[in-house]
């Protein structure tokens, strides 16, 4: 394995890691006899944070369950979690269908550091679950696995990856945002104690038990160690999933992936991100360079846009897009998002009115912090940067004019020609 490629390396790139001897010839044997208390230390010595967004320190999730399950004398239940609801990023997807053998090997890691007697794999519904489902007959017929492992499916609505969603869709409900408290890590699937990691979090999980916590710190930087998986689209000639190290520069990542056209903004973190002007690549993929600008990594997604595009444009359909898929479960996503998506598309399409931008100001601050999930505030935060990054076209749109020289979305929802719900194969890296 070259230095970037650590979870998808350049013999998994066409699928032979699905086979578990090919696995175990290219990342090595995992010791399952280590005990709890040494492959918990193993992941905080790493530093290793969530891979699905939120970026939280993994050891922490995984101290939390095992006291909450010490407090209740009740075993935990462990969750992978690759239902990757936003349509701009195909990480997990292509990790789970390139190198799903690292993914429950990391499921195992925690299994064991927690004491766990379940384990499962949600994924969106379609081919993906046949794929997980062979992969978890192949290792049960060989018995490398100690705790029991299955896999459940879910819709595949942006929503249905939201933690609570997962917990409920396999207690047998619908994949919908339930209320909170208590936290799952407390009372989760069958009202025990739960730990749910995404899956890329989980490969590396697997990959740290092998190799251990400073092995891991050898790349990224200091506060922010490892390296991630990004989705990178838009204005470049090779879109796809990229394994780079946290820290890297966002004109070299873009390059990798060749840019076709000369960009204005690139949108990080994904539809619950963070729109940043590009300034020729200027910024470091750390969230510790990227805070300045109120932006974060979030799950790796990067679409760079390019300058025939309308950055206005391209937000009123994700923002109408992630109204759509909301739960309507409460007042910030039954009325506040769809009211916000409207203004903005008054906006898009040139209606003169120069009170539209405060009202959508204000819209998004009264949506922000009242919802029963983090759906209207990642919305609002997207919508929010828009504002700041396409100041000027905004005053273009309300003269009646737009700078786009073409109207080809850019920014998939599902539903357009572009769609991208596709899987893209792995770019791949060097370093």
């Amino acid at each position: 394995m070259t230095a970037w490629e650590r979870l998808l390396p350049a013999s998994g790139a066409s699928g032979e890691l699905r086979d578990l001897t090919t696995h175990v010839h290219t990342y090595g044997e995992l010791d399952r006899d280590r005990s709890p208390h040494a492959l918990i230390a193993d992941v905080r010595d790493s530093g290793l944070t969530g891979r699905g967004g939120a970026g939280f320190p993994s050891y922490r999730k995984l101290e939390a369950v095992r006291a909450a399950s010490r407090a209740a004398r009740a075993t935990p239940v462990v969750i992978a979690n690759g239902a990757e609801g936003e349509p701009a990023s195909h990480k997990d997807k292509v990790l789970l269908t390139h190198a799903p053998h690292l993914v429950l090997d990391g499921l195992q890691v925690a299994a064991l550091a927690l004491g766990a007697d379940e384990a499962v794999i949600y994924v969106h519904e379609g081919p993906l679950v046949s794929t997980v489902a062979d992969v978890i007959d192949i290792r049960r017929r060989t018995r490398v696995d100690r705790v029991p492992t299955r896999v459940v499916s879910a819709p595949a609505r942006f929503i249905s990856g939201q933690e609570t969603a997962v917990v409920s869709r396999i207690d047998g409900g619908s994949a919908l945002p339930r209320s909170v408290p208590p936290p799952i890590y407390q009372r989760g699937v069958q009202r025990r104690p739960t730990l749910v990691n995404n899956v890329e979090t989980l490969a590396h999980m697997g990959l740290i038990a092998r190799y251990g916590g400073e092995w891991f710190r050898g790349l990224g930087t200091t506060a922010e160690p490892g390296t991630m998986l990004f989705t990178v689209s838009g204005a470049v000639q090779r879109p796809g999933v990229v394994e780079a190290p946290i820290g890297v520069g966002l004109d070299q990542l873009l390059g990798i992936s060749r840019l076709t056209a000369p960009v204005n903004a690139v949108l990080v973190g994904g539809y619950h991100g963070t729109w940043i002007e590009y300034e020729d690549g200027r910024h470091t993929l750390a969230d510790a360079s990227l805070e300045p600008v109120g932006a974060r990594l979030g799950a790796g997604v990067l679409v760079a846009l390019p300058a025939s595009a309308c950055g206005l444009v391209e937000t009123s359909r994700v923002a109408t897009y992630l109204a759509d898929e909301s739960a309507r479960q409460c007042g910030p996503c039954l009325n506040g998002l769809p009211a916000i998506a409207h203004a903005l598309t008054g906006l898009a399409r040139g209606r003169r009115d120069p009170s539209l931008p405060a009202q959508i100001e204000t819209l998004i601050h009264l949506v922000e912090g009242r919802g029963a999930c983090r759906h209207p505030d990642g919305t609002a935060r997207m919508v929010r940067s828009a504002l700041r990054v396409f100041r000027a076209e905004i005053d273009l749109h309300l003269g009646g004019h737009c700078s786009a020289t073409t109207s080809a979305p850019v920014l998939p929802t599902g539903a357009d020609p572009t769609g991208g719900r596709g899987e893209r194969e792995p770019v791949g890296a060097t370093s």
